[in-house]
């Protein structure tokens, strides 16, 4: 019989006997086991004598099957109490050596909180909604058009819209600087890529002509040697190009797939693209809405040992990443777990909280909705069934699809439970979210 301790809201300790009797047997049985193969010096194998064994292998022994019984003891004392230990429980010896051919042991540890959710319906959920019509049909087909453009010389001044091919100098009081100048460089005006002062000093000028302009860089800009400080740029334009748009007919069809050049069977793969495209964005978007909401609905205390153990493999994570990136001996970086603590904070509060839900409401994934997610993923590749064959090729890879679909399971429920609204959010929006990179010089 185990004896349980509380010693916190959530610390616990369990004290518990293992008899030396269950012990002995169990080494002489390994040891024999060991004989029979065991290669030393002097002997052929399974003709070493027992004592030798003993000698050699006996203590290692001891300690293996040590370690395996106290596991179970402490595995039944665990079920006995009906406990659910959150980390690694800490074993130590209790007392000083045996009493009655029995030895003390006593495993402190943590277990999971009791979680209480809340009332949903004040936590603010809502629904994202992007309705798909002509309009975005249109769209994205003057997109698809951009992006199988063809410059042509304009003969003309550049404006917004034209690709200008420069040259260009820039120094500051008088000295230039890395990253500073460039041959042969081509952007198109007007979409940001460069600074403004630039893209103004640019915009006007013709083929053959040289200008210097000054440019103000801003006080966040990235390069901090730059930051707040003004350049003058020589810009020399060697080409001005405007854009020639493909027409929409067959030929533009083929180039998207379509074999016959139907324009109108064009526009309906354009429209079935872009509403699986939006979905995903509508559904994506609505859940991290929900995720972000959701640590207020459930109070709640965390197990240490929970939020050190997401700290450290953050860490690791990170050293992963560098070594990744060819940073050299990145594995044995110094970066200290408790600087991930109020991150692994928040990631093990929400990770409670979407397994009791899971747990209280039965939304662990079913065998179709894996199968529907996977088969949802697949439709955006040439081949959708070798797809499906990867993802079920590897349990790895099912672990993180039916993660996700847990995920979802959880937010549907609070959407159903909470009767939240719906939020309509436009196409640009949804496609093009705010953030972006720095415009810059080069």
């Amino acid at each position: 019989m185990a004896n349980l301790e509380t010693l916190g809201t959530l610390e616990r300790r369990l004290t518990f006997t293992v008899p030396a009797a269950e012990i002995e047997p169990q080494v002489a049985q390994r040891l024999r086991s060991i004989a029979r193969t065991a290669r030393l010096p002097g002997f052929r194998p399974g003709k070493v004598p027992m004592k030798m064994i003993e000698q050699s292998y006996g203590a290692q022994t001891y300690a293996e099957v040590m370690g395996d019984v106290v596991s179970k003891k402490l595995g039944a004392a665990i079920d006995e109490h009906k406990l659910r230990v959150a980390g690694e429980p800490k074993v130590e010896r209790a007392g000083e050596g045996a009493e009655g051919g029995e030895m003390g042991f006593a495993a402190t540890f943590e277990v999971f909180p009791e979680i209480e959710l809340g009332d949903v319906k004040a936590a603010g959920f809502e629904r994202v909604a992007c309705p798909i019509g002509d309009a975005e049909v249109d769209k994205t087909v003057e997109i698809l058009r951009k992006q199988r453009v063809k410059w042509v010389e304009a003969g003309r001044a550049a404006a917004d819209g034209d690709k200008v091919t420069i040259d260009f100098a820039g120094t500051i009081d008088g000295t230039a600087f890395e990253g500073g100048s460039a041959e042969g460089y081509a952007f198109v005006l007007g979409e940001g890529r460069m600074l403004a002062d630039f893209e103004t000093g640019v915009r006007g000028m013709s083929a053959g002509e040289t200008r210097t302009v000054p440019v103000s860089f801003p006080a966040e800009y990235g390069a901090k040697e730059l930051a707040g400080k003004t350049a003058e740029f020589a810009i020399t334009v060697t080409k001005v190009e405007g854009p020639e748009l493909p027409e929409i007919d067959a030929e533009f069809a083929r180039t998207l797939g379509v074999a016959d050049g139907d324009v109108e069977k064009m526009r309906a793969d354009v429209r079935a693209n872009l509403e699986r495209e939006v979905a995903q964005r509508v559904r994506a978007r609505t859940k991290a809405g929900v995720m972000e909401k959701l640590p207020a609905v459930a109070q709640l205390e965390l197990p240490k040992a929970l939020v050190a153990a997401e700290s450290e493999r953050m860490a690791e994570s990170m050293r992963a990443d560098l070594k990744q990136r060819g940073m050299k001996d990145a594995d044995k970086m110094p970066i200290p777990a408790d600087a991930f603590t109020e991150q692994a904070t928040n990631r093990v509060r929400l990770g409670l909280i979407v397994g009791e839900i899971v747990r209280q409401k039965g939304l662990q994934p079913k065998p179709d909705q894996i199968r529907k997610q996977i088969e949802e993923f697949a439709q955006a590749y040439e081949n959708p069934a070798e797809v499906v064959r990867w993802y079920f090729s590897d349990r790895s890879r099912l672990a993180d699809v039916e993660a996700m679909v847990i995920e979802q399971n959880v937010v549907d429920w609070l959407l159903a439970e909470s009767d939240a609204p719906e939020r309509t959010v436009g196409f640009d929006e949804l496609m093009n979210p705010p953030g972006g990179a720095q415009a810059t010089v080069a």
